[in-house]
């Protein structure tokens, strides 16, 4: 049994194709077989929901009269600074920038961090936001000061661009230090108090299609409440690492840099959010579909929490010093229990992500393609196999010439 994107997506524009979302494709299974379930299933539609610190988002604010060159310059939205070399009037904002003098911000348990994330999340919602900008002024480009307020409707350009999202597969994070620790997995609690992770499991677009046979460069997503695309391998993509009998990673392998057009987001996809004692990020909405070309892709579609391994790190001591050094492995199933054991003890867990919200978008990403609305696509490229020798290399750092 074989088929094409493009018998799928004439089924699509039939209203003939059978849609699911893997959560539905495992009870599908259970009951029909691979074989069958992959002869009668055309999609299946993933997502995930949790917090992704390689984002942000580029601008073009339009030209000022007289015109100011901001490339070189400073700008702040909100007062959070947003990246200026590019050109006259483009302008980058990261997810995790955060007021270089804002109390805030001090990076101590405690303090609210308000960010790049939360800029963002305002702008999506329709709110103004206030731009604050300088310049040094050249005989094309003469004004040197700026203080306007923007919004998403006033401006020429508004693109997500997201650098790492969607990991396939994550940490999960405990700490086996005497004292609390605050980190981008969350608080940690002292003694191997709490663990946290932050993947939707049987739901997460890259677990469900675990060698990449389905998507690459060009392929249409769900991002961020609106369509986006798959632009590139995400950074550090490491698709070599240890698999499970299915293929599954079970450390952090494949990620994917994702674009889209900010107007046509929503705030509900786009959270800004602060992590305590760490800073600012933004929580994204990803949704990906998986078209059903043979049973080898059905199967792995269908993969439960019980089927997906993670691995847990100890970020007291083995993740900041890039110690190779595990604590368990342990599965999604695992996970979601709300306990696990680890040397002998009950230890609470929780998510980062949010499967409710990961269970809304595979079930928005179904509706669209059930109605015609998303048609899948051909990828320009495909992304690197576990066997391309592609891998994540820690910086060699030399020491700088005194």
């Amino acid at each position: 049994m074989s088929k094409t994107i493009a018998e799928i997506n004439e089924k699509i524009k039939l209203g003939k194709a059978v849609v699911v979302t893997a959560e539905e494709i495992i009870d599908i299974v259970k009951k029909k077989g691979s074989k069958k379930a992959a002869e009668d299933v055309d999609v299946v539609t993933t997502g995930t929901f949790g917090p992704m610190c390689s984002s942000g988002a580029y601008f073009n604010i339009g030209h000022t009269k007289p015109r100011i060159k901001l490339g070189g310059g400073r700008v702040t939205l909100n007062d959070v600074p947003a990246y200026t070399g590019i050109a006259a009037v483009d302008i980058f904002l990261g997810a995790t920038a955060i007021p270089d003098d804002d109390p805030r911000n001090r990076i101590h348990p405690g303090d609210f961090n308000y960010g790049g994330g939360h800029v963002i999340e305002e702008l999506v919602a329709g709110k103004d936001v206030r731009l604050v900008a300088s310049a040094y002024g050249t005989d094309c480009y003469p004004r040197k000061k700026l203080e306007t307020w923007i919004s998403l409707k006033d401006i020429n350009e508004a693109v997500l661009f997201n650098p790492r999202n969607a990991y396939q597969n994550y940490n999960v994070a405990i700490n086996s230090s005497n004292k609390t620790i605050y980190t981008y997995m969350g608080i940690l609690k002292p003694n191997y108090g709490n663990v946290n992770y932050s993947t939707s499991g049987q739901l997460s677009p890259l677990l469900k299609d675990p060698f990449y046979r389905t998507l690459g460069i060009g392929t249409r997503i769900f991002l961020g409440g609106g369509i986006g695309y798959v632009a590139w391998p995400g950074t550090q993509f490491n698709p070599g690492v240890i698999r499970n009998d299915l293929g599954i990673p079970k450390r952090g392998a494949g990620t994917l840099a994702v674009i889209g057009d900010l107007k046509q987001m929503k705030a509900r996809w786009l959270v800004g959010t602060s992590m305590i004692g760490y800073g600012a990020t933004l929580t994204v909405g990803i949704g990906v579909p998986i078209p059903i070309l043979s049973e080898e892709i059905l199967i792995n579609a269908a993969a439960t929490d019980a089927d997906i391994v993670a691995t847990i790190y100890d970020y007291s001591d083995a993740y900041p010093n890039l110690k190779p050094d595990i604590v368990a492995e342990v599965t999604y199933a695992q996970l979601k229990s709300g306990k696990i054991i680890i040397n002998g003890k009950e230890v609470p867990t929780g998510s980062l992500s949010s499967y409710s919200r990961a269970v809304e978008i595979a079930g928005i990403l179904k509706e669209w393609i059930l109605k015609g609305q998303f048609p899948l696509t051909e990828p320009v490229a495909y992304f690197p196999g576990p066997d391309s020798g592609v891998s994540v290399k820690p910086l060699n750092e030399r020491p700088l010439e005194p």
